[in-house]
């Protein structure tokens, strides 16, 4: 068993390892097993988005359990329906006709999981996005790249679709899949200078 890994992210997203690099925190990332990313009845977004972070951060935490785990999940909640990552063309075509022209936010769950499980902090960030209303044409060629397809909501906010946001409110890396702020602070205070 390796004991010299000091974070271990739970998850394979490209987004949040960019985010982690940015922030200048070494980790090693891992695809949390057996974590199914399903609605329970009547789970809000924020609860969801909070437990299956959770979920994703034990489920890693097995494998190593002199680690510090990072769980995230991210969801995107508007006028009563939540979305998470679109299938396919037609359901991401779907997510984002109905965001076009309206706000929507943005909710990540992060869990930190330390001491084999023993030891957990949560928190649920919210962003406030505001879209433009799309034209066809764009929203047409949009589809036609890879950017939809793995993102929450069908978009990316630091992609193409940046120039369709007219403004946001809260942490921007949360769009991105990761609350810069408090994963940094979380684990500077867990894992002190020696990260």
């Amino acid at each position: 068993m390796n004991t010299t890994i000091r974070l271990v992210l739970a998850s394979q997203s490209p987004r949040r390892k960019a985010i982690l690099r940015f922030a200048g925190i070494p980790f090693k990332s891992v695809s949390p097993p057996g974590v199914v990313e399903s609605r329970r009845a009547a789970e809000s977004p924020a609860r969801m988005a909070r437990r299956l972070a959770l979920e994703k951060a034990l489920a890693a935490a097995k494998k190593f359990p002199y680690a510090l785990v990072l769980g995230a999940d991210t969801l995107v909640a508007c006028q009563g329906r939540i979305f998470g990552k679109p299938k396919g063309r037609i359901q991401a075509q779907a997510m984002l006709r109905w965001l076009s022209g309206k706000s929507h936010t943005v909710w990540t769950g992060v869990a930190l999981v330390g001491n084999g499980g023993r030891d957990i902090r949560q928190h649920v960030e919210k962003t406030e996005v505001f879209f433009r209303k799309l034209k066809t044409g764009e929203l047409r060629a949009y589809l036609a790249t890879p950017e939809p397809y793995d993102k929450a909501g069908g978009y990316a906010i630091q992609g193409t679709a940046r120039a369709w946001i007219e403004k946001w409110e809260g942490d921007y890396f949360n769009v991105m899949g990761l609350p810069l702020r408090w994963v940094v602070e979380q684990t500077n205070e867990v894992l002190g200078s020696k990260l």
